[in-house]
C-alpha cells in the first residue's frame, strides 16, 4: 500500500487551514442557492454552491479538530484506516462511530454527520493514514464552519471530555 506522503503528493492535497490533515477540493457545482432560499443556518451569509466535495486526508500527527456545520456532511472511506469519530447533538447526546473498510469488524465505509452536530475524527492506535471524501449539499464554505473551543465543549457536554480535549487545538 502507498504511504500517507505518497497519496499526499498524487492527489495534490495541502494542509487543512483550520481543521488539521490534509484536503483537496474536487468538485463545487457551478450553481448556487441564493442566500434567501438557504435553511435559516446559512441566512445572511451569502449564496451557496449546490454542493461540494473534498479529499481528506489524516495522519498519525492530524486530527480533524472538534467542528460543527450548518449542514449534512458525508464521509466515504477510500483507502487505510480505520478513524474514531466523535459526533456530539446538540442535547448533549453524543456516540463514536469507526470510519473504515472493514464492515465484517463492525466498521462504516460510509458516515453521515448531521446537521449542528459537533464532529472530530482521530485515527485509531498503530494507524497511519486514511483517505476520506467528504460530500456537503449546500456546498461548504468557510463561513459556516465553527471551530469547537475545548473550555466550552467540555462544560457543555463532561462525558465526552476526555475525547474533546483530544480533538480541539484552542
Amino acid at each position: 500500500m502507498a504511504t500517507a506522503q505518497e497519496i499526499i503528493d498524487a492527489l495534490a492535497l495541502q494542509p487543512h487551514p483550520i481543521e488539521g490533515g490534509f484536503f483537496r477540493e474536487t468538485y463545487r457545482s457551478a450553481g448556487a442557492v441564493p442566500d434567501a432560499h438557504l435553511p435559516t443556518g446559512y441566512r445572511g451569509k451569502g449564496k451557496r454552491a449546490l454542493g461540494t466535495s473534498i479529499y481528506y486526508l489524516l495522519t498519525a500527527e492530524t486530527f480533524s479538530e472538534m467542528h460543527r456545520l450548518p449542514t449534512e456532511e458525508v464521509f466515504h472511506v477510500y483507502l487505510g484506516g480505520p478513524a474514531r469519530m466523535l459526533q456530539i447533538d446538540p442535547d448533549g447526546a453524543h456516540r463514536e462511530i469507526i470510519l473504515g473498510s472493514d464492515v465484517l469488524a463492525g466498521q462504516n465505509p460510509q458516515v453521515v454527520v448531521p446537521p449542528d452536530v459537533w464532529q472530530g475524527t482521530h485515527l485509531e492506535p498503530g494507524v497511519d493514514f486514511i483517505l476520506l471524501g467528504a460530500t456537503m449539499a449546500p456546498g461548504f464554505d468557510y463561513a459556516d464552519y465553527e471551530q469547537g473551543k475545548e473550555a466550552d465543549l467540555v462544560a457543555r457536554f463532561p462525558s465526552a471530555a476526555a475525547m474533546i480535549r483530544r480533538l480541539t487545538r484552542v
